[in-house]
């Protein structure tokens, strides 16, 4: 995945696709600055924990956008995220996660809220990088009610 990102890149630079270019300089940064500051190895892991980062952070500002009413940075916004969709693993379905949360409940055997920790750091492993896990934690939540 790194190696497709600095492929990407290059491919970007030269068709003249400035916002795509900025989307894949933006990930790049953003792995350097996470293996200098924390000392890790730049890999396909690491790529997809900093894409998830922004990821998450462009759709925050969707729901900020939609406040003030501004299609245009909507859709500037969303654009950027189907650019970095690429670089994720393929997402899983919402039939395919509910599976996946119903064989960690059989496996945890939650009993209250109080379980919620164990449940999610088990969601965590399986599901990282393959599902929203906002959305994984509301579903588990609603589970738990």
């Amino acid at each position: 995945m790194v190696e497709k990102l600095d492929k990407d890149m290059i491919e970007a630079m030269k068709n003249h696709e400035k916002e795509r270019l900025a989307v894949i300089r933006a990930v790049k940064a953003g792995l350097k600055q996470e293996a200098i500051d924390h000392k890790r190895e730049i890999n396909d892991d690491l790529l997809i924990e900093v894409v998830n980062r922004q990821v998450k952070m462009r759709r925050e500002s969707i729901v900020e956008f939609e406040k003030g009413n501004r299609q245009d940075l909507i859709d500037q916004t969303q654009a950027e995220i189907d650019v970095l969709m690429a670089y994720l693993p393929e997402q899983l379905s919402k039939e395919e996660v509910l599976k996946i949360i119903d064989e960690i409940f059989d496996e945890v055997k939650p009993e209250s809220q109080k379980d919620m920790g164990k449940v999610m750091k088990e969601a965590q492993a399986k599901l990282k990088g393959k599902a929203d896990m906002k959305e994984v934690s509301t579903i588990i939540r609603e589970k738990l009610q």
